[in-house]
């Protein structure tokens, strides 16, 4: 039967799962936090361009524009390289920002709260291994954490598999191919609980993509999505978009693919390609989705201070959730 709690209690008990969680990501990667900008300066080419399709909010001081970061993946490599952090080393912070496109439902809203980490690697560590052993590092932050907080809160039932299963979009595709990307991500989260779809951003063998990525920060054969099954709200969800990130090649391959040569004018996309920044391997990690998973809630509204459309709110006043 779910316990009914007071929202102090609930402000408590977030903070204590985010504080556990972030001590858990920090130990196992190697991380120091750090402080970061909720916007850059347009003319930087450091705007994550998600699909390419969303639009940031965006100002102009002087005459000099600027946009509301989308995330931080590549304001974080150009951090590494500045302060010259050591290989197997690297940071983490409390990303904000507006997706103002974003369709607003039980797990998505127009505020993003993210724990956006970035790492230095090696050309040699630029392996599906390498990304392997990162995505169990996380996972097991994940389920450490999910541990503690029901030896806590005696009330939450959780219980994630040990380990995570790792399939290629491809495999996934070639499993369910008369199926839509996300109804096979539902299909394999329900049967495995907690998944890793390795390679998203490139065309797949039906010519279509898994889904959309920005071509200038993940390279496309080393990336993928951590998705667990939250049978609170009887969904996979996605807890993390993460990858090794691009390097001189990849880039402009992919660049190429996407007809978006024109990039390669910013001064981001130029320091890859002379070989002035470090190789990394990043992402972003859901705080609302972690909170809802381990806390077992039914909608982002009750773990996230946002604001809502006047519809939403009505919905979530029928949900008695505000």
């Amino acid at each position: 039967m779910k316990k009914e709690i007071s929202y102090l209690e609930l402000l408590t008990a977030i903070d204590e799962c985010k504080k556990h969680f972030e001590s858990q990501l920090r130990s196992r990667l190697g991380l120091t936090k750090v402080q970061s900008p909720i916007f850059v300066k347009t003319s930087t080419g450091l705007q994550d361009k998600l699909t390419g399709v969303e639009k940031a909010v965006s100002f102009k001081k002087e005459d000099e524009k600027f946009e509301i970061v989308h995330s931080l993946a590549k304001w974080k490599r150009v951090s590494l390289g500045k302060y010259k952090i050591p290989a197997h080393k690297g940071i983490y912070t409390d990303m904000k920002a507006i997706r103002k496109d974003e369709i607003v439902d039980d797990i998505h809203s127009l505020y993003v709260e993210q724990w956006d980490w970035e790492k230095v690697i090696g050309t040699e560590d630029r392996t599906i291994d390498y990304l392997k052993d990162t995505v169990k590092s996380i996972y097991k932050a994940i389920r450490q954490t999910s541990v503690f907080m029901k030896k806590k809160y005696h009330y939450l039932t959780l219980d994630l598999p040990k380990t995570i299963y790792f399939i290629t979009s491809q495999e996934l595709e070639d499993m369910y191919p008369d199926k839509m990307p996300i109804e096979r991500e539902q299909l394999i989260g329900k049967e495995k609980k907690a998944v890793f779809i390795i390679g998203i951003g490139d065309k797949l063998k039906s010519g279509v993509v898994h889904d959309k990525r920005s071509p200038d920060y993940d390279d496309w054969k080393l990336d993928g999505d951590l998705l667990i099954y939250d049978k609170a709200i009887d969904k996979t969800i996605e807890i993390s978009s993460m990858g090794i990130r691009v390097d001189e090649t990849s880039l402009k391959e992919q660049l190429e693919k996407s007809k978006c040569m024109d990039r390669l004018e910013f001064p981001y996309h130029q320091k890859i390609l002379k070989k002035e920044l470090p190789y990394t391997i990043g992402g972003g990690i859901g705080q609302s989705r972690i909170l809802m998973l381990i806390l077992e809630k039914e909608h982002i509204a009750e773990v996230q201070a946002s604001s809502w459309e006047e519809k939403t709110e009505l919905e979530l006043k029928d949900m008695k959730i505000l």
